[in-house]
């Protein structure tokens, strides 16, 4: 199986290993070409860390906010379906599908 981890602002694909160190630091071209998978494959904090990361890039893009409340939520369900649904989808094309979506339901920035 392989694991997708980010090292210093870099991602880098490995065999599957021991707990993956905790990273604040992401490279946009990096992060947008990981998987579903390879997001899957990540330690909770990394994966959570992951699509904040990439959900804050596709709301400064459409011009809105993703709020901590229920319809931040229902972003999150909509990107775990599209997941499930296509494993090896892009989690940024999955994550700006699901933000296009719900678009006129978010507030503005």
């Amino acid at each position: 199986m392989l694991r997708a981890i980010l090292i210093g602002g870099s991602l880098a694909v490995m065999a599957s290993g021991p707990a993956l160190a905790q990273t604040t630091s992401f490279a946009f071209d990096q992060a947008a070409y990981v998987t579903c998978r390879e997001a899957q494959a990540l330690q909770p904090n990394a994966r959570r860390a992951l699509a904040t990361f990439l959900a804050e890039h596709v709301a400064r893009k459409h011009g809105v906010v993703i709020p901590e409340s229920e319809m931040g939520a229902q972003i999150g369900y909509l990107v775990r379906g599209g997941c499930t649904l296509a494993p090896d989808s892009y989690l940024f094309t999955v994550i700006d599908r699901a933000v296009r979506a719900e678009m006129a339901n978010l507030p503005k920035r």
